[in-house]
């Protein structure tokens, strides 16, 4: 399976809910989610606005760690969690492997580009966030273009990257970039050689180059576009060899003791309001008729580097063991 086969762009129908299920949807649900949390306080915010009857609460910490936990909880017997909201696909098959997933076959995904729709119903694609690179404009002059580009030595010895240790994103991102043979496992060996660092999610990477602490970073793009927006001296470069790619799915656990609630609350993610909200707070769309952020290219100029899920999932261990014997964690 390829995380992203393509990427058409197609208009998603307005969501709906049947009138029983609306009827009984209330009370409260929990979501854990990896988004970060000014961003989920305003999710929150403006779900309520449409359905003031239910109560959102949030745990949100990386994904890695989100995973670590309910797993933790999994094995005591039960967890709060209604509603995962993660952006590693990955890391949602796994639970889907393991059966904690409930099967929404109903969901509206009509019009949802079918790459960002399980095919057993079981999570969705919520939005389109790609990892590339971020320079400091006031140390770089020569700015990068390509991922190779990272691997000279002076460019290396200022570059600082999220770890998978605790990054669900750069999960993806090292899984993607392992794959390609032009990459592998050599390329993260000349970074490391040469000097390039690790530290926690992709927060860290934007205050390091921001700050000027490092003038490189690999990052998700909307934090570095948001920085450079709000006036951090940074820029972001979409790599010439292409960029990898996570959807943020939004899944329902199958022991929610909620399940009415928590799929209105997925039915929302999916639909407009949800996408617009996306837009403003710096994400890519993921539904025709919706613009990307202002200074965005068009989704359909993106070279989105393939992966397959299936291989990355088989590889995640020894994915992250090989990450931080290089890098530490």
């Amino acid at each position: 399976m390829t995380l992203i086969r393509t990427l058409p762009l197609v208009l998603l129908a307005t969501t709906a809910l049947t009138g029983a299920a609306l009827a009984q949807a209330a009370g409260t649900i929990t979501v854990y989610t990896s988004q970060p949390t000014d961003q989920m306080a305003a999710v929150v915010e403006a779900f309520n606005a449409d359905h003031p009857e239910i109560t959102v609460e949030v745990f949100r910490t990386g994904t890695t760690e989100l995973m670590a936990k309910l797993q933790a909880e999994f094995t005591a017997g039960s967890t709060p969690a209604d509603v995962m909201l993660i952006a590693d696909a990955v890391a949602m098959t796994q639970l889907k492997n393991d059966g904690r997933l409930y099967t929404y076959a109903d969901a509206p995904v009509e019009g949802l580009p079918e790459a960002v729709v399980d095919p057993d119903m079981t999570f969705f694609g919520t939005k389109l966030i790609t990892t590339g690179i971020v320079y400091n404009t006031g140390m770089v002059t020569d700015a990068p273009t390509s991922w190779a580009d990272l691997t000279a030595p002076e460019v290396a010895a200022s570059l600082i990257m999220p770890s998978p240790l605790y990054s669900g994103a750069a999960v993806i991102h090292v899984g993607t970039m392992v794959q390609q043979p032009e990459f592998g496992w050599d390329w993260y060996e000349t970074l490391a050689d040469n000097g390039a660092v690790a530290g926690q999610g992709n927060g860290t990477v934007i205050e390091a180059v921001a700050r000027g602490e490092k003038a490189y970073g690999i990052i998700i793009e909307y934090m570095a576009l948001n920085a450079r927006a709000a006036g951090s001296p940074v820029e972001f470069v979409f790599p010439e060899e292409g960029v990898s790619s996570i959807t943020q799915p939004v899944a329902i656990l199958r022991d929610s003791d909620n399940i009415d609630a928590a799929k209105v609350f997925v039915d929302w993610q999916l639909g407009r309001a949800a996408q617009e909200q996306s837009v403003a707070q710096g994400y890519f769309p993921i539904l025709d008729g919706v613009t990307q952020p202002e200074g965005y290219p068009p989704v359909s100029s993106l070279a989105i580097l393939p992966a397959d899920a299936g291989r990355m999932l088989a590889d995640d261990m020894a994915n992250k063991q090989g990450f931080a014997d290089l890098f530490g964690g």
